[in-house]
């Protein structure tokens, strides 16, 4: 298992990045938790999942190892793939993900693109009971871990929010719309995945 992987960042798009490991460019797909945290020409680390396919091997990023466990913990629910678990955690903090299963807030989980109710429930009766009670204060407007001093320059995030959007399953006009609806959040932060996540939340309660 590669457990993580630290390199200088060489790209980073809306969902992945580039790592120079020892000369060798890794690919990782990323949360925005972890992406808001790598900046292109500098070092960055991010803890790895690797999932094996017949035809591919994919890296995913995580901003840490809490968000990694939880990608491979929502994996065990049935139906649940690793691109759909990477996009429950683009939208849903560790967490929050862990107070909507503890308290069977469906109505939370299925703010996620490709998760509908029955989908929700079946995480809820897998997962409960099976992860950690929520350990730390969540804040939308400060974001999980968020670090104010490495957050991208003012306007860089609405192409990164638009292009995450369309990612998770939104057509182009409806996350140009949800990028325009949190641009006055972006005045106070421009933390990706902060924005990410309130452009998320409006979609869902359209």
């Amino acid at each position: 298992m590669i457990a993580f992987l630290t390199g200088r960042v060489t790209a980073r798009g809306a969902d992945s990045a580039v790592l120079d490991v020892g000369g060798v460019g890794m690919s990782v797909r990323c949360t925005p938790s972890a992406l808001s945290r790598l900046r292109v020409g500098e070092e960055g680390t991010v803890a790895t999942s690797l999932v094996v396919r017949e035809d591919s091997l994919t890296l995913f990023g995580f901003a840490d190892d809490d968000e990694r466990d939880l990608f491979e913990q929502l994996q065990t629910a049935s139906g649940i793939g690793p691109r759909l678990a990477l996009a429950i955690l683009a939208v849903h903090s560790p967490d929050n993900l862990r107070a909507a299963v503890a308290t069977e807030d469906t109505a939370e989980l299925i703010r996620v693109p490709g998760i509908g109710k029955k989908s929700a429930q079946r995480i809820v009766l897998e997962l409960r009971g099976k992860l950690d009670p929520p350990v730390r204060e969540e804040s939308t407007s400060s974001g999980q871990g968020a670090d104010p001093t490495t957050t991208p320059p003012a306007n860089a995030w609405r192409g990164q929010v638009v292009s995450g959007l369309i990612n998770l399953g939104w057509s182009a006009k409806d996350a140009e719309a949800a990028a325009t609806a949190v641009a006055a959040d972006a005045e106070e932060t421009t933390d990706v995945a902060v924005l990410l996540r309130t452009a998320l939340r409006k979609l869902s309660r359209a």
